[in-house]
């Protein structure tokens, strides 16, 4: 195998042009230099994707391994109702695998980010005979004291969701689209309250705004929008299940005044399903309400890290 080091493979992906913004210095200095929008404020946020945790191969490709590490990124700044700017990318890389490799996994990056108007502002690369790891840092932008948090929820409110939900591994966790345009579609058409984006399931997810907010929920069974993804031949039952608890879907979780709820289920300005799935309560925790009326508690079923 040729030998291929860092400073190439940093080469290389400098040569492949990709966004520029004219308030960042990015690759090619000890730092980024980042000059932020007057009256704005900065969004930050970073996640670790691992081989075997997050995604293997197969069924990924190291471009869609690189494309998930970025958009699960793209994903947080959607729920915080931002800009993405720019992003820092670290990679340890296998040994083995060689540089074709390291430069497929920069691919799905760089392609992502193309697309979403997002600067790779630099990063770091290691080898190790170990399996790949990938590590993106992002930078959002928000008109000051706009960023949309979780803390906002108040008994009466709407819930929503974009989307459908559920049986995300099968393929979907690799190939999601980041709701960065539709956050800001529904940011310029109502007052978002809180938002959080389902990476950990809608159950799991729900419960991170209750807290935040210091309310309950009540949440319509019949209501929630199940994925094609989730097999028919399960029972109803255990559909809604893997659609309250698999995780990974990405997909917006909001609430809004009943009022603009109104607004939104009449005309929905998105071009994807959004979907009414209950309201905001004064009491605490959430409940799960069945056609015929009755209530159980809605269990938090959805993913958590093991430490």
């Amino acid at each position: 195998m040729t030998a291929f080091h860092e400073f190439e493979l940093i080469q290389w992906i400098r040569s492949q042009g990709g966004v520029s913004h004219s308030n960042l210095l990015g690759i090619g200095d000890d730092t980024a230099i980042l000059k932020p929008p007057a009256n704005s404020e900065l969004l930050l946020a970073t996640d670790m994707l691992m081989e075997g945790a997050h995604f293997t191969f197969p069924p990924a490709t190291p471009e869609l391994a690189g494309r998930k590490a970025l958009a699960v990124n793209l994903s947080d700044i959607a729920a915080m109702g931002g800009t993405p700017h720019s992003a820092l990318v670290s990679l340890a890389l296998p040994r083995s695998k060689g540089p074709e490799f390291a430069k497929a996994v920069m691919q799905g990056i760089m392609d992502l980010a193309a697309e979403f108007e997002t600067q790779l502002a630099g990063g770091d690369t290691n080898s190790w005979d170990g399996p790949l790891v990938i590590n993106v840092a992002i930078i959002g932008i928000a008109d000051q004291s706009q960023a949309i948090q979780r803390s906002g929820a108040q008994p009466g409110d709407w819930i929503f969701v974009t989307g459908t939900l559920g049986g995300s591994l099968d393929s979907h966790h690799l190939t999601f689209q980041p709701r960065v345009r539709e956050a800001a579609t529904l940011r310029d058409t109502v007052t978002i309250k809180s938002m959080i984006d389902v990476s950990d399931g809608l159950a799991s997810d729900l419960q991170h705004i209750l807290t935040e907010s210091g309310v309950g929920a009540v949440i319509q069974s019949r209501q929630i929008p199940i994925s094609h993804n989730v097999s028919p031949d399960l029972t109803d039952a255990k559909r809604l299940q893997k659609a309250l608890s698999d995780g990974e879907d990405f997909e917006l979780l909001f609430t809004v005044s009943p009022e603009e709820g109104q607004r939104l289920r009449d005309q929905n300005p998105l071009a994807i399903p959004l979907t009414h799935i209950g309201e905001i309560t004064a009491g605490q925790g959430a409940l799960l309400q069945q056609a015929d009326g009755s209530t159980t508690s809605l269990e938090n079923t959805g993913w958590k890290h093991q430490l």
